[in-house]
């Protein structure tokens, strides 16, 4: 028969095997969560989704030695940020698509 063991103790041999400390972890949540999100938005950048997926990934590799849990949190703002921007570009885009689309050229 083998022993019980308990689901708390068994994340934390997890963590420790992969290298987390108990700090890292929720920030790595967190990461990843970024990370996904600029993948998702990178479908719609004018150089193509291709050249936005390279670049996102070259500098998330960049920064994978990382061990700082403030640094880390300092280029979450970061990439908070980076969305904002891409946002807000897609949104520009748009904008003037459909102003286009529905008003006549100023001479």
């Amino acid at each position: 028969m083998t022993p019980f063991v308990s689901t708390e103790s068994h994340l934390c041999a997890v963590q420790l095997s992969l290298g987390f400390g108990t700090m890292a972890y929720p920030l790595r949540s967190e990461v990843v969560r970024l990370y996904k999100n600029l993948l998702y938005l990178g479908w719609e950048y004018p150089k193509g989704a291709g050249s936005f997926r390279d670049r996102l990934k070259s500098a998330f590799l960049n920064n994978k030695d990382v061990k700082d849990p403030e640094m880390i949190k300092q280029m979450i703002a970061r990439g908070y940020f980076v969305i904002k921007e891409l946002e807000a570009l897609y949104y520009l885009r748009k904008y003037r698509a459909m102003k286009k689309r529905y008003y006549e050229p100023e001479e």
